[in-house]
């Protein structure tokens, strides 16, 4: 359909039976779910695609009420047009309608009455030429002409976590992940690990006073049925049984209860429990950021406070190799500064600048670097383009790598609470990956935080899928 830029109208004097009008508009996804949002209607007929493919509604998508609503764009936009008032409306809807058809939406004078009353014939029809939709309208049309700009509408984005649920759906061809839930003792960590279970994402050891864990399970109405509990004194005795349980290889991954995560990396990060790699342990988030069209990673928002330049590879390095789990093979790198040129005033541009040289020579791999770039060159082409930036990443970028935590950090929580994105996260570096939750993280950040640790448990076992 095209866009209506300015509105004008036809007043009643000058309308005349037989005069008619179209409009043409073809039926997407986001239309209906645009609609059910609107109006409410969440029938599952319309929304649910295996509802309707397991029933006699097979391939039915949308219903009548959609064509109806066009009507009313056509008798309130182009004819009679601006200053139109509904009376009443009687609609039957002939035909299904599905997400691709292109629907014709007619209407025609029928017939003039007293004050200002006029009767419309209104007609949709198909692409194949198939009418689904006939009826009557009758509304006041205006008495006056009228002419104005349309009034600019605002953007309007669907929050729908499509990357999450592709997220979640890849972890379907994986057995459940066996996990130490450390000192899971308030309603949050333990309802996010026993979620976590139900979705068959994870297995879980719980790790900490049993009688506190059972009075929340209880509180909070959870079934610890078939749970495993592994009794302790105290989330410090927790910590230290989840690394024994990971020295042994009972488990194969850790995940953070209701303790600070201080506590819990100290236990993972000692020496004595033999969890280091080579690398620098460091944390990723991923995000799911409605307005972005891939998933964007960032960091380090939660370990490493002021990396030098040799964390700050390790940092990338981790970065990339959970790309890759993520099927991103050549993930764009952007080093964030506050600008994109090289200052000795600004430290982390000689970082940036240091770090692509250092990919260039073989020192980072399996990706593609560039900065110093600000955010908004790293996320936006105009933006890049307005300031003449030529890069394979600018614009494009998959993953962000932010100077210290405080700017990551605070970058990750503008994009949750500003920018409607949801965010997961996890720890890399130590020979298992931590699933590493917030106080604050809802359900759904939590089972994608978890999604993350199968997704790479399987890609360092080369069971990617």
């Amino acid at each position: 359909m095209t866009p209506i830029t300015r509105l004008t109208n036809t007043p009643y004097d000058e309308l005349t039976v037989g005069l008619s009008a179209s409009l043409e508009k073809r039926l997407t996804m986001e239309d209906i779910r645009l609609f059910a949002v609107m109006t409410g209607d969440v029938n599952p007929v319309s929304l649910d695609a295996q509802f309707a493919k397991s029933s006699r509604f097979h391939d039915i998508v949308a219903h009548g009420m959609w064509g109806g609503a066009l009507v009313s764009t056509v008798l309130g936009t182009v004819l009679p047009g601006a200053g139109t008032l509904y009376v009443s409306q009687s609609l039957d809807f002939l035909k299904p309608v599905r997400i691709g058809d292109s629907l014709t939406v007619t209407v025609t004078v029928k017939e003039k009455r007293p004050d200002d009353q006029v009767v419309f014939a209104c007609e949709v029809w198909n692409q194949a030429g198939e009418a689904v939709l006939s009826g009557e309208a009758v509304v006041i049309a205006p008495s006056e002409k009228i002419e104005s700009e349309v009034v600019e509408l605002p953007d309007v984005f669907l929050n729908e976590r499509q990357q999450i649920t592709e997220l979640l759906k890849r972890t379907e061809a994986y057995r459940p992940l066996k996990v130490a839930v450390v000192h899971p003792c308030d309603e949050v960590s333990l309802g996010g690990a026993l979620t976590a279970r139900a979705r068959g994402l994870i297995e879980p050891i719980l790790i900490g006073p049993e009688g506190k864990i059972r009075a929340v399970a209880e509180d909070c109405g959870f079934d610890l049925t078939g749970v495993t509990i592994d009794p302790v004194a105290h989330s410090h005795a927790a910590c230290q049984r989840a690394v024994v349980l990971c020295q042994q290889d009972t488990v194969e991954s850790v995940m953070k209860g209701s303790l600070h995560t201080d506590e819990l990396m100290a236990a993972l990060l000692s020496r004595s429990s033999g969890l280091r790699t080579e690398r620098r342990v460091s944390h990723v988030f991923v995000f799911d950021v409605p307005t972005y069209p891939r998933p964007l990673l960032i960091t380090d928002a939660a370990i490493n406070i002021s990396p030098d330049l040799l964390a700050k590879r390790d940092i990338v390095q981790n970065a990339i190799e959970l790309a890759h789990a993520l099927r991103i093979q050549e993930p764009k790198v952007a080093i964030l500064s506050a600008v994109e040129t090289v200052t000795s005033t600004i430290p982390s541009t000689l970082d940036a600048a240091a770090l692509c040289t250092m990919a260039r020579r073989g020192q980072i791999t399996g990706a593609v670097l560039d900065g110093p770039l600000a955010f908004d060159n790293a996320v936006s082409e105009a933006a890049a383009q307005i300031k003449g930036i030529e890069s394979p990443v600018a614009g494009r970028a998959d993953i962000l790598v932010t100077p210290d935590l405080e700017s990551g950090n605070m970058l990750a929580k503008q994009l949750e609470y500003l920018a409607h994105g949801e965010g997961s996260g996890i720890v890399l570096g130590l020979r298992l990956p931590v699933i590493l939750t917030s106080r604050a993280d809802d359900a759904m950040s939590r089972l994608a935080s978890c999604a993350l640790a199968v997704i790479l448990h399987a890609h360092r076992q080369g069971e990617a899928v």
